[in-house]
């Protein structure tokens, strides 16, 4: 018989609990519970923001919305640059699946060696870390499918240049935050960029959007701009710009189109050139803007100027008889030379044989404070107002420090300097009736105010010099062109290197606009360094010749002459070749 157990008898639960160790225990419970109740006010009440603030930063995110950047048009609405949607490849190092054959695949279809995709998801402390940006959409489809943890895609936008290299050097590129670098993407780039836009949410820890929060801001799309370029005109400059030096065995070159009417440039097109698109291993030649950036001392481009300002002074007349016999002239020591002995010239015979003997005469006449006031009224010397980044000031020394050589060689073009934007600028004074108009770049329609520098009547002298200069017994007989008359001024200028020149080593000039009448248009060109020829007539007449003519015909100006064009390369016996010696 199992006997019974009075657990009452238990000398542990017979004892008595003393009072006030119960009330001890309530007690602390209570306190307990108080503790927690004022460490809740404290954060939800006295120190609410801060907490809040911490939450946030450890869940909360704001997620940028970026705009749409604007596009780049031409003067006809043709795109030269646009943005197009791309996303880019970003992990959490610490969750990426290593699986080799994913990592391999992956790596194949970023173009990235295997190598460098390990080394950027070696650091597995991070939990950011982008992969490549601004992939193409196709590609990053294909990285979806493979699905691998902890690689993760984020929608952006990608530049898109339509034109390449022909206009690089115009439209510029941006970089990969979509930021302008060069060119009008970075003259422009608050328009074009507009504004991002933001949107608040909730993420976990593996980086993935839980909820929305807050208001969410919507991105402004950027502004498109309309240029003045035409991109016709654009790409045929470039390409014959890019023979012609292949042909002349030149370094470098480039062609400037202004519109003589609005002040419009149609074309600026250097060589060499890059495309925007595909920017791998860029050198700053190719990225130069030589028509905005590069300054030269112009050579004979300068005698019209020179010329201009004695006839508006009233210091010669186009039949002022000027002796350059016998092809020399001394000035304080210095002698300056001809190619030829060219006699007795008139002032025009001057311009059409490019007598750096006849210039030297003609500015004998004038004073240093004359020419220099005619020089800066056209821009010499100072920063163009273009809406173009780094256009440069060039250089004219104050009048007052020129000795009389410099001021012989600077009616000549030597002893300042000027980038071609500002020769062909300066033309427009001869183009416009006397006035010289301000260059654009973007569309303006509308015919521009000029500021007069020469009257209508000695513009038209200095017109038809310039008709004389290309024509049969000029410097640039091989800037004629089909069915279009047109004046212009070659010039052949050594390069400078230091306080001297190099030897054996020039650029080649011309200037010009045609119809010859009413011009249109001014074409400037610049060749650098060309070793088959070294003179502006046979170098840089030939590109102003087929880009005149293109120019004009695909603005519909109608030919003014006969369609044989006033001379051929075949009835040129002997080119006359101006002098190209300081």
């Amino acid at each position: 018989m199992r006997r019974s157990v009075r657990y009452s008898s238990s000398p542990l639960l017979a004892s008595k609990t003393p009072v006030w160790r119960s009330k001890f225990i309530v007690a602390c419970l209570a306190l307990c519970f108080v503790g927690l109740g004022a460490r809740a006010a404290w954060v939800q009440v006295v120190d609410r923001d801060f907490y809040q603030r911490q939450g946030e930063v450890r869940f909360a995110r704001t997620l940028e919305l970026p705009a749409n950047r604007g596009r780049i048009l031409d003067r006809n609405g043709l795109i030269l640059a646009s943005s197009i949607p791309a996303e880019s490849i970003w992990a959490i190092p610490e969750d990426v699946d290593r699986d080799p054959g994913k990592l391999a695949q992956l790596a194949k279809l970023l173009n990235m060696p295997l190598a460098e995709l390990n080394k950027k998801l070696a650091n597995e402390d991070k939990t950011f870390v982008w992969i490549k940006r601004q992939v193409d959409v196709p590609v990053a489809r294909q990285i979806a499918e493979l699905k691998i943890k902890g690689i993760y895609q984020r929608e952006e936008y990608k530049r898109q240049y339509p034109e390449g290299e022909a206009a690089a050097h115009v439209v510029g590129f941006t970089n990969v935050e979509d930021r302008g670098q060069e060119g009008i993407e970075l003259s422009f780039n608050k328009e074009l960029g507009g504004r991002a836009g933001s949107r608040r949410v909730i993420k976990d820890r593996m980086g993935r959007v839980i909820d929305d929060y807050g208001d969410q801001v919507p991105p402004v799309d950027g502004k498109d701009i309309q240029l003045s370029i035409d991109s016709k005109v654009q790409f045929f400059a470039y390409q014959k710009l890019r023979d012609a030096i292949a042909y002349n065995g030149a370094k470098a070159g480039s062609v400037v189109v202004l519109d003589t009417v609005t002040g419009e440039l149609l074309a600026l097109a250097n060589y060499p050139s890059y495309d925007p698109n595909h920017r791998e291993n860029l050198t700053g030649e190719q990225l130069r803007n030589r028509a905005v950036t590069d300054t030269f001392e112009p050579g004979s481009t300068m005698k019209p100027v020179t010329v201009a300002t004695a006839l508006e002074l009233g210091r010669v007349t186009p039949q002022t008889i000027i002796d350059t016999t016998p092809g020399r002239y001394t000035v304080t020591g210095s002698t300056i030379t001809d190619t030829h002995n060219y006699g007795v010239l008139t002032v025009e015979g001057v311009i059409q044989k490019s007598s750096n003997v006849g210039a030297t005469k003609v500015s004998q006449r004038l004073s240093s404070q004359e020419m220099w006031n005619t020089f800066t009224a056209l821009g010499l010397g100072q920063k163009p107002q273009i809406e173009f980044p780094g256009a440069v000031t060039g250089r004219v020394r104050p009048w007052k420090n020129w000795r009389p050589i410099e001021q012989a060689t600077m009616s000549y073009g030597y002893g300042l300097s000027a980038s071609l934007l500002q020769i062909a600028r300066s033309y427009t004074a001869f183009a416009h009736d006397g006035s010289v108009i301000p260059a654009t770049i973007l569309k303006s329609p509308e015919s521009a105010a000029g500021t007069r520098v020469f009257s209508a009547a000695n513009a038209a002298e200095v017109r038809h010099m310039l008709w004389l200069a290309a024509g049969p017994g000029g410097t640039g007989q091989l800037a004629q062109t089909v069915g279009y008359s047109i004046g212009g001024k070659s010039g052949t200028a050594r390069k400078q290197a230091g306080k001297g020149y190099e030897r054996g080593k020039y650029r080649a000039w011309f200037a010009g606009m045609a119809p010859i009448e009413r011009p249109r248009i001014i074409v400037a060109v610049m060749v650098d360094e060309p070793t088959r020829s070294i003179y502006g007539g046979t170098v840089a007449g030939p590109i102003f010749s087929e880009v005149v003519q293109q120019t004009l015909r695909l603005m519909g100006v109608p030919p003014d002459m006969a369609v044989k064009p006033q001379i051929s390369a075949q009835e040129i016996v002997e080119p006359v070749s101006e002098e190209h010696q300081p």
